[in-house]
C-alpha cells in the first residue's frame, strides 16, 4: 500500500488534497484519479474544467503523474 494526493491546478489556482488515498497499485492511482477528476467535473458548478490538470504525488511530495481533466472532458463543440 501506498498514500499517494491528488492535488488540482489551473493557472488561476490549486485545490490541494491533505489526506491523500491509499493505493495498492499505480494501476489503482490512474482509477482513483480518473474518478475523482469525473466527480469533479459533474459536480454542479460553473468551472470550466478544460484547463485543469490533476497531479497525483506520492507520500515523499514526488509527482507520480499528471492526468489533464481535457483528455476527460474532450475538446469543446
Amino acid at each position: 500500500m501506498a498514500q499517494v494526493y491528488f492535488h488540482c491546478s489551473n493557472t488561476r489556482g490549486v485545490l490541494m488534497d491533505r489526506r491523500g488515498t491509499s493505493v495498492a497499485s499505480l494501476t489503482e492511482a490512474c482509477e482513483a484519479a480518473t474518478l475523482m477528476a469525473r466527480s469533479l467535473v459533474a459536480s454542479a458548478s460553473l468551472e470550466d474544467w478544460r484547463d485543469w490538470a490533476m497531479h497525483v504525488s506520492d507520500d515523499a511530495g514526488d509527482e507520480i503523474f499528471v492526468l489533464s481533466f481535457a483528455s476527460i472532458l474532450g475538446k469543446p463543440h
